[in-house]
């Protein structure tokens, strides 16, 4: 079957030579139909995130289930589903309060459920979403209805969640709380329409590219920065301290939260610097590891500021997906929209380019 696969040294591959075994119990085999294309995935490639090779790569996906494994109950084949990212046990203590995404077995779960020209090969965020089929937990498969178009569905299974679950679960929005998101990829997007639903205002959106800003508005900014110098200070200008006054003591004025989706330390230092006191900055963008950012303490523990990281939007797929789901059929929540260029899976490095080049909002392979 046709798989990207990860061959170490910065590069992957698109081969005809990648197979999957049968599942086991608590299993599903899948059959992608589409994959969304996440700067996750590149990050495995210019090293941001070492991953060993060979890995069969991907980890956005939307498809139909073929063979389900003993003991299966959760789905049957011939669902269309979306593929979580997070495989948590459901037994443990983190599992069982409402925090799969702190389950002990959800991070480093390594296994090899594929063969590459013979030799075993991982799988890649427990998905591996850019193959004709993987394997996955019966718990990661999140039936959806048969209607919705699975290139839309298949960025929910990681960029929207992420940018949404944040929104609602790490952070818990309340009416009338302000807000900034800095980075306007799918996540950044996401987190957008999570504060409009959570009623949020203003809502000011942050990004290096100046042709983000029609994306923004039509996702549900009220405001737009352009980033470079100065952003906090440009923030507070439209969230000011008084009505005479952008900033005041202790540099208060600014956001209740902010939310930092580029994994940039330079924007997350600049979104702690755009917080009102008790804001709190959200970083939920992926830097390099080892990555540190200074921030003013004084400033934190004196007003009550705070920095979070939230992984994976604290996300309960199997009520959080169902949530987006339903808000997307009620014309409340944009998926289409985000879908920038759909590409077949032979043209996954014109995918690349285009991300980085910054004219996508998200590109979606398809099978």
């Amino acid at each position: 079957m046709r798989g990207i696969v990860y061959v170490g040294d910065g590069k992957a591959e698109l081969t005809n030579d990648l197979s999957v075994r049968d599942p086991g119990p608590g299993e599903v085999l899948v059959r992608l139909v589409a994959a969304g294309l996440c700067h996750t995935d590149v990050s495995v490639l210019d090293g941001t995130i070492p991953w060993p090779a060979p890995a069969a790569m991907g980890h956005e996906g939307a498809g139909i289930v073929e063979v389900i494994g003993d003991d299966v109950t959760l789905v049957k084949p011939g669902d269309h589903i979306i593929l979580s990212t997070i495989a948590n046990c459901g037994r443990c203590r983190m599992c069982n309060i409402g925090f799969p995404t702190r389950c002990r077995q959800s991070i480093g779960n390594r296994h090899e459920p594929f063969t590459y020209k013979g030799q075993p090969c991982s799988n890649f965020a427990a998905t591996s979403s850019l193959a004709e089929y993987t394997i996955i937990k019966e718990l990661q498969a999140v039936k959806i209805d048969d209607d919705v178009p699975f290139t839309s569905a298949c960025l929910v299974a990681c960029g929207v969640m992420t940018g949404a679950g944040s929104v609602w679960n790490g952070a818990k929005v309340q009416r009338g709380d302000t807000a900034a998101v800095f980075g306007l990829g799918g996540v950044g997007l996401s987190a957008i329409q999570a504060l409009v639903v959570a009623g949020a205002r203003p809502i000011i959106a942050i990004d290096t590219l100046a042709h983000k800003e029609a994306l923004a508005r039509e996702f549900g900014a009220t405001h737009f920065v352009l980033g470079g110098e100065d952003v906090a200070a440009r923030i507070r200008a439209i969230v000011p301290y008084t009505e005479t006054a952008d900033i005041g003591p202790f540099s208060a004025g600014g956001v209740d939260w902010a939310f930092e989706c580029s994994g940039h330390p330079a924007a997350l230092r600049a979104a702690v610097d755009a917080l009102e006191w008790g804001g709190t900055a959200v970083a939920v963008g992926v830097p390099a590891q080892g990555t540190e950012v200074p921030v003013p303490v004084n400033h934190i523990v004196h007003l009550d500021r705070r920095l979070i990281g939230v992984r994976y939007g604290e996300a309960r797929p199997r009520r959080d997906i169902p949530l987006i789901m339903g808000l997307y059929k009620d014309h409340r929540f944009k998926l289409d929209e985000m879908v920038t260029r759909t590409y077949p899976l032979a043209a996954w490095e014109d995918a690349i380019h285009d991300m980085n080049a910054g004219t996508l909002a998200r590109g979606v392979l398809t099978f």
